[in-house]
């Protein structure tokens, strides 16, 4: 006799975020008031994944090169390869959508002067150096990345010649908070549900409705990246069929992604596929975090296309040149966003001092920003946080084609 029981499958847990979006948006629609009480579920989901994050990236990055196996390649030089080529090509990609789409904004809203641009790339880079050097605690604290995988890369060096039973709790404690992790991560459909409900009885989608053209070509933009670009790359390099893997990277993580907004946040969830594709530990453990602050296809089209719109507003020509140079400005300052308070939106004036705008206007481009930012952010995230995988995946499968 068959066991019932053992035939039930709980739905995936993709499905479970699709049904805790269904439930928010109906529930923002039906009752406003209680919607936006459940925001409570998604703040708490953020946050939890936002703590767990920076133990996990210390603790775990620590623990894969003290456990290194000498001879073993971790391939962090072809991701790092592919991280640069991919943003530079998101910028690229913007900047060609804004000549066949061109934007133009209403810049009429007052510039926030408790915004604070960085004065040029110079400072962007220094900003990520001094991240480097940052007190450990200090780091963890306000969750710096780059500081903490300095930290674990040091300390997984000199754990190297620790005894084995030490490289052995380390590598025991890893596994303890990657099943934290995991216990978080399955909290997704119910923090996707309070979000989406809270966000949908908050503000709506009314606001967006004066800059519907400036969305779409941002969202169109990167959405011919996630289908488009990162596929061709992944071809190239893998000489396979790229398809299963982005389509796969986009729904388990793209999806987590574009409603915690959050790439940090994001990094439990992408360390999971990871591990569920298959993928080296020693390799994802460390180029997921990296990939998480440098890794920024999104943010080049972001600080390409808002800058132009400001230019065809003002009405500046755009020579070739200017073009290319704003692409790769865009590719730099992006990988640098994480390390500017605002994130890409800040580094728009930056990018708008190439055309000779004042800063006045250009922070009224920032403002609007935020304003699409509602969509944008979430998108942006997504092909982030996404290609992420998609770039660790392919450079695993390059090797064990050659």
């Amino acid at each position: 006799m068959t066991d019932r029981s053992s035939s039930f499958r709980a739905p995936s847990l993709v499905v479970q975020i699709v049904i805790g979006l269904v439930a928010g948006i109906v529930l923002s629609m039906l009752w406003p008031a209680g919607a936006k009480a459940v925001g409570l579920l998604g703040t708490v989901f953020i946050s939890a994944l936002k703590a767990v994050a920076p133990i996990l990236v210390l603790v775990l990055v620590a623990a894969s090169i003290a456990n290194h196996r000498q001879g073993q390649k971790t391939h962090i030089r072809m991701i790092l390869l592919l991280y640069v080529i991919g943003t530079l090509i998101a910028a690229l990609v913007g900047v060609a959508a804004s000549f066949l789409f061109p934007s133009t904004l209403q810049l009429t809203a007052a510039a926030d002067a408790g915004l604070s641009a960085p004065g040029g790339i110079g400072e962007v880079l220094k900003t990520l150096l001094m991240q480097v050097v940052d007190n450990p605690v200090h780091a963890l604290l306000n969750a710096n990345y780059i500081g903490l995988l300095a930290w674990a890369v040091g300390l997984g060096l000199a754990l190297r010649q620790a005894s084995a039973a030490t490289r052995t709790l380390l590598g025991e404690l890893a596994d303890a908070i990657t099943w934290l992790v995991r216990m978080v991560i399955k909290l997704a459909p119910l923090g996707v549900f309070g979000i989406v409900a809270s966000l949908l009885a908050e503000s709506g989608l009314g606001a967006l409705t004066d800059y519907l053209h400036l969305l779409a070509v941002l969202v169109g933009a990167m959405l011919f990246m996630a289908f488009i670009g990162n596929p061709l790359i992944v071809a190239v390099v893998t000489r396979r069929n790229p398809y299963p893997l982005v389509l796969r990277c986009l729904r388990e993580s793209g999806l987590t992604a574009f409603f915690t907004r959050s790439s940090a946040a994001n990094i439990p969830v992408n360390m999971e596929l990871c591990r569920k594709l298959g993928l080296h530990e020693e390799t994802y453990s460390v180029a997921i975090p990296l990939g998480a602050t440098i890794n920024m296809a999104g943010a080049a089209i972001t600080i390409s296309v808002l800058t132009l719109a400001a230019v065809h507003t003002l009405g500046i020509a755009v020579d070739l040149p200017t073009a290319l140079l704003l692409s790769v400005l865009a590719a730099v300052g992006a990988c640098g966003a994480s390390g500017v308070p605002g994130g890409s939106l800040l580094l728009i004036p930056l990018a708008c001092g190439l055309f000779g705008i004042s800063n006045d206007v250009a922070m009224q481009v920032v403002a609007v920003g935020f304003i699409v930012g509602v969509v944008q952010d979430s998108a942006e995230t997504a092909l982030n946080s996404s290609t992420d995988v998609v770039f660790v995946a392919a450079a695993e499968q390059a090797r064990t084609r050659r």
